[in-house]
């Protein structure tokens, strides 16, 4: 069964209070703040990370986006960075999500799964049992130089609608959306919450006239 309200949307990759800001007005649910990356955009300074979180109100999810795969590595940036939601882009290799949360109590911890093929799915379902959340992403850890995340890439969402039937968390859906394929992904997922970043950027820069029709599609469907 699809999800009966209308998906929470999180603008990613915000590089400034400003930018929060304009995501806000235009009602982003949660925006996403981007440490350091091997790769992809938007990455910013744990300073700037914090700045802007202190000025977001409390209702708005503020996400580290990391890449570090120990659990006390992520504790130690969190503390600098002061978030209330931590998105785990990449798998963890020492320590466990129960691990985090009992450091971090209250803290929300999304998990990152890179929808590569078949296998994704039980990779997805296994995180869903132990993170607040998951996020479907089209990034591929495998690769020399590892992608986690900003690809504008759009995966085959049949696999992301299996994971979305079977899940025992919420949902969020990145990768490639945009105003022109979002009521498709909507329809076909069903997802909790959309996660876009390229989608409503021109040269970088977060677009307000993209931005307004993504809203107005996603909320002509409501």
């Amino acid at each position: 069964m699809r999800a009966a309200h209308k998906p929470r949307i999180k603008i990613c990759c915000i590089k400034s209070v400003e930018e929060a800001e304009l995501a806000i007005a235009f009602g982003a649910a949660a925006i996403g703040l981007v440490s350091q990356m091997p790769s992809g955009p938007g990455v910013i300074s744990e300073s700037l990370i914090a700045e802007i979180t202190a000025a977001v109100p409390p209702p708005i999810g503020t996400f580290l986006l990391t890449c570090k795969q120990d659990v006390t590595e992520i504790v130690t940036q969190h503390q600098r960075c002061r978030t209330n939601c931590i998105q785990l882009c990449d798998r963890l290799t020492s320590g466990t999500h129960q691990d985090l949360r009992s450091a971090l109590p209250g803290i929300a911890i999304v998990q990152v799964i890179h929808v590569t093929g078949p296998e994704s799915v039980d990779e997805a379902l296994t995180a869903s049992m132990s993170a607040d959340a998951i996020l479907l992403d089209s990034g591929n850890q495998s690769l020399a130089v590892k992608e986690l995340g900003g690809t504008g890439r759009v995966h085959d969402w049949s696999l992301s609608q299996q994971i979305r039937e079977q899940a025992k968390a919420p949902l969020f859906l990145a990768g490639g959306l945009s105003s022109q394929n979002v009521r498709q992904a909507i329809e076909e997922v069903g997802p909790f919450g959309l996660d876009l970043c390229s989608g409503v950027r021109t040269d970088g820069n977060l677009d307000s006239v993209k931005l307004q029709r993504f809203f107005d599609t996603v909320n002509s469907l409501a």
